[in-house]
């Protein structure tokens, strides 16, 4: 039986899921570029494999077709945009994911930012390494308006987590029946902070939308990066009309857009997940999920 993985940090931290197949007599052949593997990087890393532990690749029609011995492929984390689910199903090829994995370590650190920014914590320590002795006056998170647009696992963990800073909770579910789009405008013009928790690959926040929101809100992504139209949020980071933006997730990744310009946005490369344990937790889900799909 022969295992590849797609993910480029898989096992960095800890040996426990690689272990669970290793013990099994399973080769493992892992990601050998530490990064995100081209499409025909792909379809070489795949020959004879029976399983995947797949991160962000592309396994569309046209690197799966190339995969003849491919049984399995799990994902690990969330989102299953990058699989031709539809191909894959036609094949017999058994799908799975980690849904549950990520819940805390996202959320915590949506949270982290959200904080980061009302602090000044980032700025405050530019200025002190520099010498600057400057005192800057931020808001907290005690009665600030929160507006969550998706309400799955991790939504609702932030949503906890604001409410035990006395946040003003507030939600927008695009999978609820009633959510339209004039209810979220309505929730978009009262809120002091944002954050986006939804699925899929639609814009929620277009343009139009971007320009009912409050001025200088806050705006956090760490669900998809083209659920936000970038140009509009550009426009509105360099107008103040969005006072800041955290985002650590993007159309593109590597990133090297237009955002990189924004002073006022904070940028991270999609590590919401890499924390210890978060990625332990994933991994080890991954493995469990694939393991019983091959029936090893």
């Amino acid at each position: 039986m022969k295992i590849v993985v797609g993910a480029s940090s898989f096992a960095a931290q800890s040996n426990k899921a690689i272990d669970l197949l290793l013990n099994k007599g399973v080769e493992v052949v892992k990601n050998p570029y530490g990064r995100k593997l081209t499409p025909e990087e792909t379809i070489a890393h795949l020959k004879g494999a029976d399983g995947i532990l797949a991160g962000l690749e592309t396994l569309d029609e046209a690197v799966l077709s190339k995969a003849d011995s491919l049984k399995a492929i799990t994902r690990i984390g969330i989102g299953m945009e990058n699989v031709d689910l539809d191909y894959a199903k036609s094949r017999g090829i058994k799908i799975s994911n980690t849904p549950s994995g990520p819940t805390e370590a996202v959320a915590e650190m949506t949270v982290a930012a959200l904080l980061s920014i009302g602090r000044q914590i980032i700025p405050s320590n530019d200025d002190m390494h520099k010498g600057i002795w400057k005192k800057r006056i931020g808001f907290s998170l005690n009665g600030l308006r929160v507006l969550i647009i998706g309400y799955g696992r991790i939504g609702q963990r932030v949503g906890e987590m604001l409410k035990a800073f006395n946040a003003d909770v507030i939600v927008y579910d695009p999978a609820k029946e009633g959510h339209t789009i004039d209810l979220l405008k309505s929730m978009l013009s009262e809120a002091d902070a944002i954050t986006l928790h939804a699925s899929g690959k639609d814009e929620i926040l277009t343009a139009e939308l971007i320009e009912a929101m409050k001025t200088g809100v806050v705006l956090l992504n760490s669900a998809r990066g083209g659920l936000v139209c970038e140009d509009a949020l550009y426009k509105a980071l360099k107008t103040g009309e969005i006072s800041h933006y955290w985002g650590d997730v993007f159309p593109q990744e590597p990133y090297n857009g237009k955002l990189l310009e924004c002073e006022n946005a904070i940028l991270t490369p999609h590590i919401a997940t890499y924390s210890r344990q978060c990625r332990e937790s994933m991994e080890t889900e991954a493995v469990l999920n694939i393991m019983k799909d091959l029936g090893i």
